[in-house]
């Protein structure tokens, strides 16, 4: 995959006007986004088939994590949008009814293993007994085991994640910020180059693009380093 196959935009905007004029911004440079939250409850679910109409790539960041049939339910309608990736909680019994729901989809399922704002004493104070890497590493492997696409988790993990599932799940890493960009809210970020470098196969952006005075030459910027690691 080149560069602009592993990149996806975070349109995390809050109105569909503000996404349209980012695509528009970013033209052909883009490929891929991310339609989450903050923009599906704006009217973002149209938007992210109407993306889909036009050849983009859509990731549906839902997060999904209920009963077995309603995850199963979801995930089927899901798949007639035509989206491209959707994720949801790394549960195994999750993950179960929805790899069953997509079967025979070119939907790519991904489990989200530990949210990239969360560290050591946030996992604990969520009652789990492992550390955040811990954590990781085991959801990881009960993706594999589920039969899911792959795995969403933070690039600090990614290499031990890559020993785990192997060399064809899709590894996508948020967090992501160029050197020198504000970490904001996030805290186990890295670099797009050493995302890449480290085993990751899909990088999300979405401040450092959609927040740049310049968002398509912050593309460019973001794309350039990709490429420079990818043939290094």
């Amino acid at each position: 995959m080149s560069a602009r196959d592993r990149l996806i935009v975070g349109l995390d905007v809050p109105t569909i006007a503000e996404a349209e004029r980012v695509v528009r911004t970013l033209g052909d440079t883009a490929l891929f986004y991310k339609i989450g939250y903050q923009l599906v409850f704006a009217g973002g679910l149209e938007f992210a088939r109407d993306l889909a109409k036009d050849g983009k790539k859509v990731f549906l960041d839902m997060k999904l994590l209920d009963i077995d049939n309603t995850v199963a339910k979801g995930v089927e309608n899901i798949v007639k949008m035509g989206m491209s990736m959707l994720t949801l909680h790394a549960y195994p019994k999750a993950m179960a009814a929805a790899v069953a729901a997509a079967k025979g989809s070119d939907l790519c399922l991904l489990g989200v293993t530990v949210l990239t704002s969360m560290d050591a004493k946030d996992v604990i104070d969520a009652g789990y007994e492992y550390d955040p890497h811990t954590l990781v590493l085991r959801r990881a492997e009960q993706a594999r085991v589920a039969g899911m696409g792959g795995v969403v988790c933070s690039a600090e993990e990614a290499r031990a994640v890559r020993k785990i599932v192997g060399p064809d799940m899709a590894i996508v890493t948020p967090g992501i910020r160029p050197a020198g960009a504000e970490p904001g809210d996030q805290k186990r970020v890295m670099t797009p180059a050493d995302a890449l470098k480290a085993g990751s196969s899909h990088l999300v952006v979405a401040r450092p693009i959609v927040k740049a005075a310049d968002p398509l030459a912050a593309t460019k910027a973001i794309l350039a380093e990709m490429d420079g690691a990818l043939v290094a």
